[in-house]
């Protein structure tokens, strides 16, 4: 067990993933390449306990995630037990599943906070990546949000197949009347590092896209917040993952495992504890796997002695590991990791293809190549689960 920070720390952020069930198939999605079983999500009575524990512990914003949280015919009643504990909620879907009937619901339950997100612009390009027929009713439910009386919160992933759309985005964002957008690049776990080749853009691509968004909030920005967030692969510095491992995030997956940020399920060594056999209590403050990389004495060099450390908390241990085989080795996105070369020779890699490969989707059963620890690796993806 690692040195613990003198003043206690709490999961102010509590992340539920209602549901790894989703009607779309999206190529960048963050999700387990295996994904478990819906029969094990955990029942409305444990969502309600689970919100009640991490409101005791300090908890204040929720996130009502999955695969898409709407599939869950119980989301009123956590919504409305959330707002009960005094949780500020936000929920964060794709919109499919959303009708009048829904939102007015949801309003009436307490919701506070609604992120809908879009693929792209053009309804083709948004369908083809979300692999359904699905930009029209993203459009219709934007508007419903909008007529509810919520802040308009759009979020778009940004890879290689949309980012030369940056202007008509944001023209359609103001078109919606948004307040806030999130341009999300890419960032390469589950789903989207088995997709990788992919999705990586060029590095010309990246910074015509970054102008366009710059302008655009010079021009737009007391009408609309945008907010683009520019992937690690090309920044040369590892992002404060979760702000530093169990420090103040905590998510638990749809069938109650405990996670100290969305991809720690691929860490090895780990045993998660899953709150149907502790409390939240104990899994914050007593696992071991949320001390495992809490201060900074599990930090190897260049980490331990970096100026940086106390900013950066080391980057992703998710990315170390995953990039690298070492869960405690420094982020290979940082450019002081002696591991940087396996970023660089994925991006050059990546623009040097002239065609990229078809993406793997979600609810295809087959065997596809996954990277782990850098290694090109044959591996068996099974079906998702189906939506209801």
């Amino acid at each position: 067990m690692n040195d613990r920070p003198q003043d206690p720390l709490r999961p102010l952020w509590l992340l539920a993933e209602l549901t790894y069930s989703c009607p779309l198939q999206c190529p960048y999605c963050s999700n387990p390449l295996r994904l478990g079983e819906r029969s094990r999500e955990l029942a409305t009575e444990d969502w309600l306990r689970v919100l009640a524990e991490a409101r005791k512990l300090g908890a204040i914003q929720l996130g009502l995630s999955g695969g898409e949280p709407l599939l869950r015919k119980d989301l009123e009643i956590i919504v409305g037990e959330a707002r009960r504990l005094g949780y500020y909620t936000n929920l964060l879907t794709s919109g499919m599943g959303m009708d009048e009937a829904r939102i007015s619901a949801l309003k009436e339950a307490g919701l506070d906070h609604i992120q809908v997100s879009f693929q792209a612009d053009d309804p083709d390009l948004n369908n083809r990546l979300a692999g359904t027929d699905s930009h029209r009713h993203k459009m219709e439910v934007a508007r419903l949000v909008k007529a509810y009386g919520y802040p308009m919160v759009l979020n778009v992933v940004m890879h290689r197949h949309n980012l030369d759309r940056m202007r008509e985005i944001l023209d359609m964002a103001l078109a919606l009347e948004a307040d806030y957008v999130e341009l999300a690049n890419t960032q390469y776990y589950g789903w989207a590092l088995a997709n990788r080749d992919y999705l990586l853009p060029t590095r010309d691509q990246l910074q015509r896209a970054e102008a366009v968004a710059h302008d655009y909030q010079a021009r737009f920005g007391d009408r609309m917040k945008i907010y683009f967030v520019v992937p690690d692969y090309f920044e040369g510095k590892p992002k404060p993952c979760m702000n530093g491992w169990g420090r103040i995030f905590l998510s638990v997956a749809p069938d109650g495992t405990a996670l100290p940020c969305h991809a720690a399920a691929d860490l090895p060594g780990l045993e998660l504890p899953n709150v149907r056999n502790h409390s939240l209590e104990w899994i914050w403050q007593e696992s071991p796997d949320f001390n495992q990389f809490r201060g900074e004495s599990w930090m190897k060099q260049p980490c331990s002695a970096c100026d940086e450390r106390a900013s950066c908390f080391g980057g992703c241990r998710c990315q170390a590991y995953l990039l690298t085989g070492d869960a405690a080795a420094a982020d290979p996105a940082c450019s002081k990791s002696p591991s940087h070369e396996v970023i660089l020779r994925a991006v050059e890699h990546a623009a040097g293809l002239q065609s990229p490969p078809q993406p793997i989707m979600r609810n295809r059963r087959n065997v596809s190549r996954v990277l782990q620890n850098g290694v090109d690796i044959p591996v068996r993806v099974e079906s998702a689960p189906k939506s209801g």
